[in-house]
């Protein structure tokens, strides 16, 4: 009797253990898929303004250069600052200093480049929150010594509320082109299976360049315009019968 159950155990032990496969399953949409690509856009009055501003000097020697530049610099940010501008609100964008040369030919001989002496330059980034001051902001940079403005450019602070608009405008418009499309190819219905989203923000961008003025002068005229917030829908919808 022993030696039988030892046979029994002695074939249990020999036979092969049964492997634990996972299997996952993807089932794939069997239904036909259009894909729309929807951008909608809304447009607002801007509430900011960025101008870019700065000063330029040239000097025989480096050090003098950026000296004068320094000054020059201290004296348009102080105006800035007596212009309501705050001081979060203005960045440095740019510092260059740069070594300036004549390479003119004057007497028709071959002769090498003429060192003329050092150019510096200090850039500012300033945003404006009142845009109806942008034109008077301009002429008093270019009073307190700026040497180059560029912008301004306009935008809204806060965009979101006007992408939100123009994201249930590019849904509703891609919800419409997807039922037409399944009525017109005989389907019951669009059900949606994805959506993916790019959003911009827009600016006007007015390039200006600094001028001599009377001092009684009017303001520089300057029209802030509508800008826009867009948003670009991809959507997938799968027609059913």
């Amino acid at each position: 009797m022993k030696s039988a159950l030892a046979l029994m155990a002695l074939g249990a032990a020999a036979l092969p253990v049964a492997a634990v496969a996972q299997t996952s399953v993807t089932i794939a949409e069997t239904a036909p898929v259009v894909t729309l690509n929807v951008t909608e856009s809304v447009e607002a009055a801007p509430d900011v303004a960025t101008i870019g501003t700065g000063v330029q000097t040239k000097a025989p020697t480096a050090a003098q250069a950026m000296k004068d530049n320094a000054a020059k610099m201290d004296g348009l940010i102080a105006a800035l600052a007596k212009a309501g501008i705050a001081k979060a609100d203005i960045q440095t964008s740019g510092i260059n200093l740069n070594a300036q040369y004549d390479y003119s030919n004057r007497d028709g001989q071959p002769s090498g480049p003429r060192f003329l002496g050092y150019e510096a330059s200090n850039q500012l980034s300033v945003k404006v929150r009142d845009v109806k001051k942008v034109g008077a902001l301009l002429d008093t940079l270019v009073q307190a010594g700026a040497t180059n403005i560029n912008g301004p450019s306009f935008s809204v602070e806060d965009p979101s509320p006007l992408q939100a608009q123009a994201r249930a405008t590019a849904l509703k418009t891609a919800k419409a082109q997807a039922d037409f499309y399944a009525q017109a190819a005989g389907y019951r219905s669009a059900r949606l299976v994805s959506i993916s989203e790019s959003s911009s923000g827009g600016n006007a961008p007015m390039p200006l360049m600094a001028a001599r003025f009377k001092a009684d002068a009017a303001p520089t005229p300057v029209e802030p315009g509508q800008v826009s917030a867009s948003i670009s829908l991809t959507v997938q919808y799968a027609l059913e019968r």
